[in-house]
């Protein structure tokens, strides 16, 4: 399936609300939020200016304290650290830099997005969405993908929340393929998992 209609798909407010998460509240926020008067528009520019403006080896130590915290995408880590430098332009270099020496690696991260991602029940649509959000090109683990058994982790997951029985309802049947389409999972899996019987060798 050519991922880039995933999104076309479904609804993802929609599915986020009958699936019992919460919905993202950003996309109505805005409409009861008062404009900014003056005085926060000044404070908001104060407080932009008043930036630590960290360069040398300043910028690099504090680099080096946010990464020993957790493993930051490259695209990532320059606009954290932007924030708080003098400038952008050795906040790029510094980044290639500690790219180059493997202190950061979008590899590594990739791979950890992977892995947790998978604990979560979700599927490669919504791993390739993720990394996309981060920045990070989804070849950078095009082989994990395609060696991991979508089908069986869809199947897991349809069990843990619908059970083993094989519904011959076609409403039910119609909310599992939702469900797991919303989780990120191709239709080919979540046809075979929702059809898969408690002792198919699958």
């Amino acid at each position: 399936m050519n991922d880039s209609k995933f999104p076309k798909l479904i609804n993802y407010q929609a599915l986020k609300q009958e699936f019992g998460e919460e919905p993202d509240q950003s996309a109505h926020s805005y409409s009861n939020t008062p404009l900014p008067n003056d005085n926060a528009l000044n404070f908001e520019q104060e407080r932009t200016e008043k930036k630590p403006g960290l360069q040398g080896s300043r910028l690099r130590s504090y680099a080096f304290a946010v990464l020993t915290r957790k493993e930051y995408s490259k695209a990532e880590l320059i606009e954290k650290l932007a924030l708080y430098a003098e400038s952008r332009d050795e906040v790029i270099a510094l980044v290639d830099e500690l790219a180059a020496q493997q202190y950061q690696s979008d590899q590594r991260v990739a791979e950890i997005m992977l892995s947790s991602q998978k604990r979560k029940g979700k599927g490669p649509n919504q791993i390739k969405m993720k990394l996309k959000s981060k920045k990070i090109d989804s070849a950078l683990i095009a082989e994990e993908l395609k060696e991991t058994d979508w089908a069986d982790q869809a199947y897991q997951l349809k069990v843990r929340k619908y059970g083993l029985e094989v519904t011959k309802d076609p409403k039910i049947k119609a909310e599992q393929i939702r469900f797991l389409m919303y989780r990120g999972f191709e239709m080919d899996a979540i046809m075979k998992a929702i059809n898969r019987k408690e002792n198919d060798d699958e």
